[in-house]
């Protein structure tokens, strides 16, 4: 149209266009294909065909911009100070001159990213915790992975790069030699491999004195649950014959081992390394565990119990977001605690009364109590020209890490193709890494005339809350076309350490919410009335519900649960997943 031209590169290119179709159709735009040559001739013809202001929206630093500029032409763009490194929707829409609705005013839950309930880190976690609490130790150097997650526990002071822990406390007792005590290193077993045994071995060499101490939980857990040297089985899943211990050994470095569900095992190795540390010797201490999320699924289910009259309500044994204060003071263990997968619950082991014991399994009660009905193999998907297709749909998913948002785009994506949307654009954003340790999280998906996985303000048809709380989580109910509707689970998941009088009340919920269409639902519920003791088929109740929805009530039932049969593999799990899915469905109809 020549009236307003915008020069852009890269991923904003697809910002650029969702503006465009949603908000100023007669926008141009010019996205540069590569930026070094930049194509100077191309940007000055398209630069003297706009009536208007031609303006520069590149990530990063001014590259474009400063080049146009350099070349005279009259562009605008960031300001020399400005401190917007990555372009969002909504600093575009600002940009460009379009209002957008301000941000939810209501204080959201701090949710700072935690290790898994159950995990093998949590006891030492504790330990150096208390032991950096009362002095003992006075600074603990880390390393990228699960175990820069310890952070909440008190148990963590730098951390730089993936295997700097142990040289950067190196230089420390170099520098301060009767630290050499008070110090300690960690690192994940699979990072030592990858890039810290430069360090194990450049400390032995230098011969300084100290304690790092190495979390095997035997899988790079933090990135997906990948094999390295210290795993099981390598990527063939072949035998892996590499000794991490026997490694270190070779390189000179005294190596002790614990178990790391031993809490009494753990402080007394701790307390030795630190002890030869004094004497001038460097040690390294190996505790060893597994990731939950690579033991077998029949390690799940060990439930705990406390006996109510030695229970002194201290507290002490709220150590993980498995467990919390029932409405008497004693603990109870919720959906997320996973037993410490059948070794002795670190909980356990914290109680100084000897109130709480293993009572059996979880699993084995809910498998006694309810019988699922079989779901159909053969499911009669309709022709996509038999129904009614909108021209576009688009949704917003926020929970907490661990709820399946994921599995959301998995099957939304799926659901996609089979309602013919192939044809055209299918996306999906997803929040991953940190975020399945309970962290806040945001998925996104959108199919037809969709060209961004980031949405523009005021455009989602449905926001979906897994978590209550998650729906005040600020610029959320932003992304809300008007007409739209709020779909929310009636699911409290309070963060670890947060005190419950913090947690926003329902009515200062529904205050929020005043003004949208708002439909509640207890999905988690559903999960465990049908023997889901985890509740990790809440996600597919949810979608259930959502399929009751419009625009999604228009993609017929038969293919929904062609896509979700597409992922259930397993006999069983498509059992479940079939009947929470209906159970949604009934929910919302009823």
């Amino acid at each position: 149209a020549g009236r307003r031209g915008v020069i852009t590169c890269g991923a904003t290119t697809l910002l650029m266009r969702e503006y465009k179709e949603r908000f100023d159709p007669d926008l141009d735009i010019l996205s540069v294909a590569f930026t070094n040559p930049l194509p100077m001739e191309r940007i000055r013809a398209f630069c003297a065909s706009i009536k208007g202001e031609v303006s520069v929206i590149e990530d990063g630093y001014r590259f474009i911009q400063e080049a146009c500029l350099a070349a005279g032409l009259n562009v605008s763009g960031k300001d020399a100070l400005s401190p917007v490194t990555e372009w969002t929707p909504e600093r575009i829409a600002a940009f460009l001159g379009r209002k957008t609705k301000a941000g939810t005013p209501a204080p959201s839950v701090p949710r700072p990213p935690m290790i898994c309930a159950g995990c093998p880190y949590r006891l030492a976690a504790l330990h150096l915790g208390k032991l950096h609490k009362r002095g003992d130790i006075e600074a603990i150097f880390g390393d990228i992975g699960c175990n820069t997650l310890i952070k909440g526990l008190n148990a963590l002071d730098v951390n730089l790069c993936m295997g700097a822990s142990e040289a950067i406390r190196m230089g420390y007792v170099l520098s301060k030699p009767e630290a050499a005590a008070r110090c300690v290193s960690i690192i994940g077993d699979g990072t030592e491999c990858h890039s810290g045994m430069d360090a194990t071995r450049n400390t032995v060499f230098r011969q300084v004195p100290g304690l790092k101490i190495v979390l095997d939980n035997e899988w790079i857990a933090m990135t997906g649950g990948q094999p390295s040297p210290s795993s099981p089985c390598n990527l063939a899943g072949q035998p892996n014959a590499f000794r991490l211990d026997e490694a270190l050994k070779s390189q000179g470095a005294h190596v002790i081992t614990a178990d790391a569900y031993d809490k009494a095992e753990i402080e007394a190795r701790v307390e030795e390394g630190l002890k030869l540390a004094a004497e001038g010797l460097f040690t390294i201490l190996i505790i060893r565990g597994t990731c939950i999320r690579k033991v077998p699924a029949s390690a799940y289910g060990q439930k705990l119990a406390v006996d109510k009259e030695l229970c002194r309500k201290c507290g002490r044994c709220h150590i993980c977001p498995g467990i919390e204060a029932s409405e008497d003071g004693t603990p109870r263990w919720n959906n997320l605690c996973s037993g410490c997968v059948s070794r002795t619950p670190a909980c356990l082991q914290m109680c100084p009364f000897k109130a709480l014991s293993v009572a059996g399994s979880n699993t084995e009660t809910a498998l006694e109590t309810v019988t699922l009905p079989h779901a159909p193999e053969v499911i009669d998907v309709p022709p996509v020209d038999s129904f009614r297709r909108p021209p576009r749909l688009s949704l917003a998913i926020r929970g907490v890490g661990g709820q399946g948002n994921l599995f959301f785009g998995k099957v939304l994506a799926q659901v996609a193709f089979l309602a013919g949307y192939d044809d055209r654009n299918i996306l999906k954003g997803e929040t991953h890494g940190m975020a399945q340790m309970g962290g806040p999280v945001i998925s996104t998906f959108g199919c037809g005339e969709v060209f961004s996985p980031a949405l523009v303000p005021g455009t989602a048809n449905v926001l979906i809350a897994m978590e209550k709380a998650e729906v005040l989580r600020p610029g959320f109910l932003d992304l809300l076309e008007p007409g739209g509707t709020v779909l929310m689970a009636d699911t409290r998941i309070l963060p670890h350490g947060l005190k419950p009088e913090a947690y926003p009340s329902d009515e200062a919920i529904a205050a929020q919410l005043e003004g949208y269409r708002v439909v509640s639902v207890d999905v988690l519920s559903i999960a465990l009335n049908l023997g889901d003791p985890k509740g990790r088929c809440a996600n597919v109740a949810m979608l259930g519900v959502l399929s009751t929805l419009p625009p999604f009530d228009v993609v017929p039932e038969a293919v929904w649960l062609q896509a979700l049969r597409g992922i259930s593999r397993k006999p069983a799990l498509w059992d479940l997943n079939h009947a929470a899915f209906m159970a949604g469905r009934g929910m919302q109809k009823g």
